[in-house]
């Protein structure tokens, strides 16, 4: 038995060393490992089967948008990198240069793609002729490298893997259509699908998206308090189709600029994902993107009949469309019952002689640990119904956590106090001033999150300078 507390026992407890707690679950888990390669990670199997769900689902949204995929250079020349004088001036400390082909130096040396705007520019620059090619709506899965000094599992690394959609259209409106779609796309995505709730705004001018004109953000909280931008959608006006030269032909017979649009998410959610649901025994899955949504135990593996009888169930489930598991390994029932906790399977099954003899068995919800005792006749509704419910109220937790989380503030001292003493989401009044949004970083150590779509007033005043302010703002410490 001391080997089935271990895998527990091994994980620092959140409350006392949260970072820990969320890298002990990280190598636990086995979802990913570090690797001689300093800030990059190889993400392992359990770890990348949930990046697999997490595509497959958002691959399946976008292209109910008109999105198609497509592929792009990993290399960026740096000339055609320079076009854009925000773009590279914003991404600059970041990116890694090659210089050296083979034996040889580079006559113009090359960026590893930190993102992809640039290579999109110059595609729609050469194949968009007429209005009849727009709107183009292309997306690229792939790895970016942003040389980061600090770096964190999932959160932030050297090389990460993301999808990056860019879009041209002919009009300004569609354009702006386009990148609100996207973002809500996203935010559907983490309710419906991550059971991780979201604030849906508009970054400020400081915060927003180097060349981009907006730049909209769906932000959530971690169990810690601190907040996690979790995905972007950019509007870049027509900045970037002016400096590569994208012009179509309209239907007046006159060339117009092309109006673009960049999105992304990244394998952050997986920490995110980490830091909204987990406890002290690992993970806690979302049913709807859980690799693995039940797995099937069975007790007292010597006695005749009980494996051939949990491989049935084990059948009849994903005969049901449940992705199944069945754990007929030689480990000791404690031992599968903490691993298969620390893995993060929603809904586990056990079943045993006296089981089988009684037509039930028993299931255990991986987030409340309830037991309950089901027919066999019953088990493919009693579980999928389960599974429904573990999602539902999984989203519920969270976004009590989250709403319990949030605290108003009136003046710069509240803000300071709140940051000290209760982390979360902070909602204070701003009077549009840049000078306010840095003195509240400078003095209170957070950082303007989004200006919400939903619009709550808190105050008549900005809470830095007093001033009269129309606009509430999420501000808040971040990952």
């Amino acid at each position: 038995m001391a080997d089935d507390k271990k895998l527990v026992q091994e994980i620092t407890p959140m409350s006392e060393d949260f970072a820990q707690w969320y890298t002990d679950i990280v190598k636990k888990a086995e979802l990913c490992d570090y690797t001689s390669v300093k800030g990059c990670m190889v993400i392992k199997p359990a770890g990348y089967a949930i990046w697999e769900a997490i595509q497959a689902d958002l691959d399946r949204r976008f292209k109910a948008t008109g999105v198609q995929n497509c592929y792009m250079p990993l290399f960026i020349p740096e000339g055609l990198l320079q076009k854009e004088k925000d773009h590279v001036e914003g991404f600059a400390p970041e990116v890694a240069w090659v210089t050296q082909g083979g034996l040889e130096p580079l006559q113009e040396r090359m960026c590893v793609r930190p993102t992809s705007e640039t290579l999109f520019c110059d595609y729609y620059a050469k194949t968009v002729q007429s209005y009849r090619d727009l709107p183009q709506l292309l997306n690229q899965w792939c790895s970016v490298v942003r040389w980061e000094k600090t770096t964190r599992p999932f959160l932030r690394s050297r090389e990460f893997l993301w999808q990056e959609g860019h879009t041209v259209h002919a009009t300004a409106e569609e354009a702006q259509a386009r990148t609100e779609m996207m973002l809500n796309v996203y935010a559907d995505f983490c309710e419906e699908d991550l059971a991780i709730p979201v604030v849906r705004g508009q970054k400020t001018d400081k915060e927003k998206f180097a060349g981009a004109i907006a730049t909209y953000t769906i932000e959530s909280l971690m169990h810690d308090g601190k907040a996690l931008q979790s995905g972007t959608s950019h509007n870049f006006g027509d900045g970037f189709a002016r400096a590569f030269g994208m012009q179509f032909t309209d239907k007046d017979n006159t060339l117009k600029y092309m109006h673009q649009t960049s999105w992304g998410m990244t394998t952050r959610m997986i920490g995110a994902i980490i830091m909204v649901h987990g406890d002290d025994s690992g993970l806690k899955l979302p049913p709807h993107i859980a690799p693995t949504q039940v797995i099937v135990i069975p007790i007292q593996m010597n006695k005749e009949g009980v494996v051939e009888k949990a491989a049935e169930l084990k059948d009849r489930l994903a005969a049901a469309g449940i992705r199944v598991k069945l754990d007929d390994s030689d480990r000791r029932p404690g031992f599968k019952f903490a691993d298969c906790e620390m893995r993060g399977i929603p809904l586990r099954v056990e079943l045993g002689p006296k089981d089988i003899a009684a037509g039930q068995c028993v299931l255990v919800r991986r987030d409340t640990r309830e037991k309950i005792v089901c027919p066999l006749s019953e088990l493919e509704k009693t579980a999928a119904d389960l599974l429904e419910t573990i999602q539902k109220d999984m989203y519920d937790r969270a976004k009590e956590h989250r709403d319990s989380h949030t605290y108003d503030a009136q003046t710069l001292d509240e803000m300071k106090q709140i940051v000290a003493e209760h982390p979360g989401f902070i909602r204070a009044m701003w009077c549009g001033d840049r000078a306010c949004e840095d003195k509240i970083k400078e003095e209170a150590g957070i950082t303007s999150r989004c200006i919400p779509f939903h619009q709550v007033k808190v105050g008549e005043k900005c809470v830095c300078c007093g001033k009269p302010a129309s606009k509430m703002l999420y501000w808040g410490v971040a990952y």
